[in-house]
């Protein structure tokens, strides 16, 4: 070999070190470093469930520019924090099963345990949805017996903590998910619950259940803003968004000048008729010839049909024990303004039906042996009383021992005419502005996967049927948008019957709002549970809680994951003339038409071109139901169900009512 092939041998070697130095140095300067202050959304607990058979998203945040590695059931990824401080991974689509472990590395390792792959369902609405198991003031049918028997580990709770918020918010507080237990159960959704253990009883599959709820609320405090923004009359709403977080807290805690003036008008309308004032000292202490009721307990529920002003007494023997205290009175909630006394002093009022009543008793008050409490309730209609759950009405102190306030009271009805008082204003509701309750509440939950939505809301629009039409497709359509799954199944529940039945034909506000709730059956995947037969007159949360989550499940199991079963009562398809007759036409007829509870079908009104609907005659031929009446010779329209608690009776051969409906446009 010549010295000069020796040297070109030498400097290429040299140069290929080289080469490999500075490949190394390259490799070892561009590898990122582990990410600092990894955080996730709360969505990512220990016993959490995802979504199975779809794309699998996992986010959170970090210090910018770091590196995040992420495992779950064998597979692997890792990405840089971008330079918002923001990650996010997919991982491919994994089977039902489990538990597995999600793996979260970076400067620190997080493990988070007993992760199942199954069902998600996000469950929203106001407070048919909210209301519980089994807590204070929520109780629904056989609550303990539910309770006790709600093992089921594989079903997963996670609950939403309320929150409002001006813009779209990316994390929410929460407890993090829970095993469904006699111990994590009591406080959960009950319709969630009951729908979601039906799922898991047919599927045998994971059921993970993510209640967002909010009792009171109205359907577009739950719809985005770009959803509203194409609805004109919510448009000035949405750039008003400005409130700060102390006006938003003065809205919540004080009454508006319209509220305001309302308690002055009451107030001086019952002090002009020397209800208050001049009447308070013989009916506070004087009870002869008094009779009694119960409490709690609706007046109506006791065949005391009543409304304007009632007196309602007892006494109530205090320890010795208790001498020198500020005690606690607690009368749960009244039926629709009270003006409470204790010893003959005045220790609070409330003006509206739904809040609690607990109300401070200075211990300047509070003698040993024998007190008095009397209240003053003016009932403007409808139903009245004291109401609730028994474990409300009590008197305590400051240690938390009570004495029950459970059983007969004292009573009298003052001679005042309700009439003169003027219907109350809505009072200031800041969690119902447009938009808060989804930026706060919703919003932080995407993109986590899921199967679809359940949804009871309703009863806080109920004024407002014609409206709600263009509202509630909004928000459904919305939230299908914002999530990135295309048109997820969406089932919802029609409102249930409430308030007095009426005697003939009527044109009542949640008629209307039931049919906005049907028509949004016009949007694909969306199912509604109809519940005009197991609702409360009197109450508004009513306790049959099971029936309305079998009905959602029915839904579920037939259109989401193709079960060959029934879940739809009659369905109005279409009508024809028959002389002067009129022939409806049903879908969903499964098994055949049927009547239930009685010999005759009740429920039908016709109507001529006069527009004043009378009663109708009806009978079931085959899939059909033929309505007459004797007085309308030339029959155009008919309606079912139509009023806000009608009297019906048609179902088909699975059970099911029929919808309520009407064949005009009027």
């Amino acid at each position: 070999m010549s010295s000069i092939q020796f040297l070109s041998k030498t400097i290429s070697l040299k140069l290929f070190v080289l080469f490999l130095l500075l490949q190394l140095i390259v490799g070892c300067q561009m590898s990122p470093d582990p990410a600092k202050n990894i955080s996730l959304n709360p969505l990512f607990t220990d016993n959490m469930v995802l979504q199975q058979k779809q794309d699998i998203p996992i986010w959170g945040t970090a210090e910018p520019g770091g590196e995040v590695i992420v495992e779950l059931a064998d597979q692997h990824q890792s990405v840089i924090v971008d330079t918002s401080g923001k990650w996010s991974i997919k991982f491919a689509p994994v089977a039902a099963g489990g538990p597995y472990e999600l793996v979260i590395k970076g400067e620190e390792t997080r493990k988070i345990k007993n992760v199942m792959i199954g069902e998600v369902w996000i469950c929203s609405g106001q407070s048919n949805m909210e209301m519980a198991v089994d807590v204070i003031g929520s109780k629904i049918d056989n609550s303990k017996e539910e309770v006790a028997n709600a093992k089921y580990p594989n079903i997963r709770l996670l609950m939403v903590d309320k929150v409002m918020a001006d813009k779209p918010k990316d994390s929410f507080n929460s407890e993090g998910w829970k095993e469904c237990s006699p111990e994590t159960v009591p406080g959960f959704s009950a319709v969630a619950y009951l729908f979601g253990r039906r799922l898991h009883k047919e599927l045998d599959v994971p059921i993970g259940l993510i209640e967002t709820a909010w009792g009171g609320t109205v359907v577009e405090t739950w719809a985005s803003a770009k959803s509203l923004k194409n609805i004109n009359e919510y448009v000035e709403a949405i750039d008003g968004l400005t409130l700060s977080s102390e006006e938003v807290k003065d809205v919540s805690n004080s009454f508006n000048k319209t509220q305001r003036d309302w308690i002055n008008h009451v107030n001086g309308k019952l002090s002009d008729a020397g209800i208050v004032g001049r009447k308070y000292k013989s009916y506070g202490y004087n009870t002869e010839n008094w009779k009694t009721l119960e409490v709690p307990k609706l007046w109506e529920q006791q065949n005391i049909i009543f409304d304007g002003v009632m007196w309602v007494k007892r006494s109530i023997t205090i320890p010795k024990g208790w001498q020198g205290e500020d005690l606690t009175l607690n009368l749960g909630m009244i039926n629709d303004y009270d003006i409470t006394w204790f010893n003959g002093e005045l220790v609070g009022s409330r003006p509206s039906v739904g809040m609690f009543r607990n109300y401070t008793i200075p211990k300047e008050l509070v003698k040993v042996g024998e007190n008095e409490i009397t209240v003053l309730i003016l009932d403007i209609g409808n139903n009245g009383g004291i109401y609730g759950d028994p474990e409300n009405i009590s008197i305590s102190n400051l240690e938390g021992s009570s004495i029950s306030l459970v059983g007969k009271w004292n009573y009298k009805k003052d001679n005042f005419d309700q009439t003169i008082i003027t219907h109350p204003p809505g009072w200031p509701v800041a969690q119902n502005r447009p938009t808060v309750l989804y930026n706060g509440m919703i919003n932080p939950l995407l993109p986590y996967g899921m199967r679809g939505a359940i949804w009871y809301q309703g009863e806080g629009n109920g004024d407002r049927g014609i409206q709600y039409r263009k509202l509630f497709k909004a928000l459904i359509t919305g939230w299908r948008e914002v999530w990135g799954q295309g048109d997820f199944p969406f089932l919802f529940v029609q409102l249930a019957n409430f308030m007095p039945s009426k005697s003939e034909p009527t044109d009542e506000p949640w008629a209307y709002l039931r049919e906005a709730q049907t028509m949004a059956l016009d949007l694909p995947n969306t199912g509604m549970a109809v519940t005009i037969d197991i609702g409360d007159a009197e109450d508004i949360h009513p306790t049959n809680k099971q029936d309305v989550g079998k009905r959602l499940a029915l839904n579920a199991l037939a259109e989401v994951y193709g079960k060959d079963i029934p879940y739809s009562g009659p369905m109005y398809k279409s009508m024809k003339t028959d002389g002067n007759k009129l022939r409806i036409q049903f879908a969903h007829t499964n098994g055949g038409l049927k009547i239930k509870g009685s010999k005759q079908l009740k429920g039908f009104a016709i109507v001529g071109a006069d527009k004043k609907f009378v009663w109708a005659k009806a009978k079931i031929d085959g899939d059909d139901v033929v309505v007459w009446n004797s007085k309308v010779k030339n029959p155009v329209a008919v309606r079912y169900a139509w009023a806000n608690n009608p009297i019906c009776n048609l179902y088909n051969g699975a059970e099911l009512p029929a919808s309520p409906f009407r064949t005009d446009d009027w």
